[in-house]
């Protein structure tokens, strides 16, 4: 019974197919009082695309700047959902805009690192393997399962994902980690004073430590788990698509017996 309750549920969640020509002409044709373009949340995702390319220009020679404009992009990244929920404007669009804009921001920082850190560029370059390769890959494994958003997961397929996307402490508190280990690492290349020289005060093992050092040995261990969850994220959507071949192999092998009948 939970199974089939399972299973209607997600035909609930299936989104209806619609041709692309048409999609193409439904978007050209929308007025500006139902513009998804210029939905509020996409447009939050918009600005959230200028201020990292403002965190670029900075980066290089310009810290404060740089470090102000790529944390109050990510910040905003946890606005845009709510906005969306309470003006009930969510959109694909604004779904895929969020996914990419994350992506992006935190390769460039990535990219970056890997010049200021070559002894450890390869982590860098495999980490960023890891965030393109999983999430794009949850993503369509999504798409062909006829899922109206890569959030949706049911804790039958992942309960780890399904902890991760359904309650929005966790994802904030993962998603903010990650971004803030790898700034701490940028900031480490420009903040040399150790905490007792900048605060004044004995901070015992910290003492030594600067404080974008101590930052990211705070966040590190977080870092380290929202990886473990990407690691989770794309072996889980290999199998659902993987699933999904042997599924139409199958129905394919069934159509060409009909036909021999």
């Amino acid at each position: 019974m939970a199974k089939k309750s399972s299973h209607q549920s997600r035909k609930r969640e299936a989104m209806d197919v619609v041709d692309a020509k048409v999609a193409v002409d439904l978007a050209t044709a929308q007025t500006y009082s139902e513009n998804v373009f210029l939905f509020v949340p996409n447009l939050i995702g918009y600005s959230r695309i200028i201020l990292a390319g403002v965190a670029l220009h900075y980066m290089s020679y310009h810290p404060k700047y740089c470090t102000l404009a790529y944390c109050v992009s990510c910040l905003l990244d946890a606005f845009d959902g709510y906005a969306a929920r309470a003006l009930g404007q969510t959109s694909k669009f604004g779904a895929v805009l969020d996914m990419v804009t994350d992506r992006c921001t935190t390769s460039s920082l990535l990219c970056y690192l890997s010049s200021a850190y070559p002894a450890y560029a390869m982590y860098f370059q495999l980490l960023i393997t890891l965030d393109f390769s999983s999430h794009y890959m949850h993503m369509y494994s999504s798409l062909v399962t006829g899922s109206r958003s890569h959030k949706i997961v049911t804790s039958d397929v992942s309960r780890i994902l399904w902890y991760y996307y359904n309650d929005s402490r966790t994802l904030f508190v993962m998603c903010a980690g990650n971004e803030l280990f790898f700034v701490a690492l940028y900031l480490m290349k420009w903040i040399h004073t150790p905490l007792s020289e900048s605060l004044g005060l004995n901070t015992g093992y910290l003492s030594g430590f600067t404080w974008a050092e101590a930052l990211a040995l705070l966040c590190l261990p977080i870092c380290a788990i929202k990886n473990i969850i990407n690691l989770v994220q794309l072996w889980k959507a290999s199998k659902i698509l993987v699933g999904v071949d042997l599924a139409e192999r199958v129905a394919a092998r069934q159509e060409v017996a009909q036909r021999g009948k």
